[in-house]
């Protein structure tokens, strides 16, 4: 079967002629490599506009991985990807920039559209002789050089360019490094691997070659952002590292002999001052930023009715099954809730407004890429309950999280609270806040303890107790635990303890709990959670800009753990190893 010179490849090979040479000189082209029998050959018609067109180059030589076809899983491609696509031929066939900032939402290919298919251009056509990628983990950056070796094997670039993935005694060829039979690398370095620092390619032939193009995708992790130190140290070390190992242009009598290193970082921003924010501020970087849609889908949500009422019904704890409930509502009325996205035939509807209703923060980061809201309020509202209603629920799993201070302080009136959260997940699925207080035990660390035993007391089935190990360093659990061995009753009780230091960052740990809170999925009760621990949680508005914010890190702390706690017979038998630290 002749893979090559089929209708589909003749009819895109000419689409793309008559856009780069306009009609009557495509003809002219056309026929006269058809006369050499040469449209897909070495050197063919379809090398040279592969060479002036990256688009046609990966619509035609990387079709496998683009085109849908029976034999693959490949989506149509979206307008973002030929955008993406013509800023690269700006870059590196017309030379208007070397350093460009690719911002794109998660889960719009920017790995596979950048990395792979630039990759593959460039070498194909040895453009860049030494191209250094540059991933957060060692197993991404292994996972893309071993996603360019599949490409680089596809048979449209074996029969243009020959085989350039060679097993021999002169090639490197590895997990992290791809010499090719043409005299060109590509090597992939994980963040927190070694430096790229004076980095360079020997080829066989004694060519000694800097890197001609770097390529950061996804360059960051949560450790990268959870001080200001180190979202500085990230891009210090890009400036002082990666971007002096490259090189500078070399320009004769006005004519440019050889193109300066190019710095391409693709990734979507963390927090404010990040990596990625920090390179778009850069001037010297062109940047390039999409959102998952292209209106502001606060107010298109607030204002929708149809959303608004699949919002009460997801969020009705009263309902037997919400999910299916709202699910149903959806598909009776989906072409009247249906609304445009970045990629069609990627992004559903349903799916992203579940996830814009349940965690808004995490969806403004990684969907519609913006951090820049952090100084506003984040929590807009709080669903309440009678204690009747909520002790008549239920409960499957209890447990105590403390949010401890320190009990010696010079100034009281500043120092922090101690937060106590009692809270339980329902048969239902909904978290249930059935007791929240914030205190302050000055010169009175007995009183903290106990504080802790009248709580045991007052709710039996309190089954687990987590407690930072930051404030006391497990002192404070020894007398707990030395205080419910003395007690008659609390003794004969079966109570966990989960105790270990906070590392991940406040703003990071509260951010996972906002939809849930603002959709009502976490209910308090209106009886036993007091107004001033209430007031605290509405008026965070991040660690940087929130005086106090102890009641609402213990209520994160409830909310995260209690469901990495497994029951069984009502008693914990077992907790997941990552609740425990381990």
């Amino acid at each position: 079967m002749d893979l090559i010179n089929t209708k589909e490849n003749i009819k895109l090979l000419s689409k793309y002629l008559i856009k780069l040479y306009g009609a009557d000189k495509a003809k002219k082209l056309f026929e006269h490599f058809s006369k050499q029998q040469n449209l897909f050959g070495e050197y063919g018609l379809a090398y040279q506009i592969g060479r002036n067109s990256i688009s046609f180059f990966c619509e035609y030589f990387l079709q496998d991985l683009f085109t849908p076809k029976k034999s693959n899983t490949a989506r149509k491609l979206a307008p973002v990807h030929y955008e993406v696509w013509k800023s690269l031929e700006d870059i590196f066939i017309h030379q208007t920039h070397d350093k460009q900032e690719y911002i794109l939402p998660r889960g719009s290919a920017k790995t596979t559209i950048v990395d792979v298919a630039l990759s593959c251009w460039l070498h194909c056509y040895k453009v860049s002789r030494y191209t250094v990628v540059l991933a957060n983990k060692g197993d991404e950056a292994e996972d893309f050089i071993k996603k360019t070796k599949i490409a680089l094997q596809y048979p449209y670039i074996i029969n243009t360019f020959g085989e350039l993935v060679v097993y021999n005694k002169k090639r490197v060829v590895n997990k992290s490094e791809l010499e090719l039979d043409n005299n060109t690398k590509i090597k992939a370095y994980s963040a927190g691997g070694s430096g790229v620092r004076g980095t360079s390619y020997s080829d066989p032939e004694g060519g000694i070659y800097r890197p001609m193009v770097f390529i950061a995708d996804d360059y960051i992790s949560e450790l990268d952002v959870l001080t200001k130190e180190s979202r500085v140290k990230k891009y210090d070390r890009w400036l002082k590292e990666v971007e002096e190992a490259g090189d500078e242009a070399v320009e004769r009598d006005g004519v440019l002999i050889k193109p300066a290193t190019k710095f391409l970082v693709l990734g979507t921003p963390l927090a404010p001052g990040d990596f990625i924010d920090r390179i778009k501020e850069n001037p010297e970087y062109m940047v390039f930023q999409r959102s998952v849609v292209d209106f502001d889908i606060d107010d298109y949500f607030e204002r929708h009715e149809k959303w608004q009422e699949f919002k009460r019904i997801f969020f009705d704890d009263r309902r037997a099954n919400a999910l299916a409930d709202s699910k149903a509502f959806y598909d009776e009325h989906k072409e009247e809730m249906y609304f445009p996205t970045i990629w069609e035939g990627k992004y559903n509807c349903l799916k992203l407004a579940m996830k814009y209703f349940n965690k808004r923060v995490a969806f403004m980061q990684e969907l519609m890429c913006k951090v820049e809201d952090v100084g506003d309020k984040w929590f807009t509202s709080n669903k309440v309950r009678s204690r009747e209603e909520i002790e008549s629920l239920k409960h499957i799993k209890t447990m105590l999280s403390v949010d401890t201070a320190g009990v010696k302080v010079k100034d009281a009136r500043r120092s922090d609270f101690f937060a106590f959260v009692v809270g339980s997940v329902a048969i239902n699925g909904f978290k249930y806040v059935r007791k929240g207080q914030i205190r302050k035990f000055i010169d009175d660390f007995d009183g903290y303890v106990n504080h802790v035993i009248g709580l045991l007391e007052e709710f039996p089935d309190i089954n687990c107790i987590s407690i930072e190990k930051n404030q006391f360093n497990g002192l404070d659990v020894d007398r707990i635990k030395q205080a419910i061995e003395d007690h008659p009753q609390l003794k004969r009780r079966q109570i966990e303890f989960i105790n270990e230091m906070s590392r991940k960052n406040k703003d990071d740990r509260i951010s996972t709990i906002v939809s849930d809170v603002n959709n009502g999925r976490i209910i308090f009760c209106k009886d036993r959670v007091e107004e001033s621990a209430l007031e605290q949680m509405m008026d965070f508005s991040g660690q940087a800009y929130t005086r106090h914010d102890d009641f609402v890190d213990a209520l994160s702390d409830f909310a995260n753990k209690v469901d990495d706690i497994e029951i069984r017979n009502k008693r914990i038998r077992s907790m997941k190893k990552s609740v425990l630290g381990i």
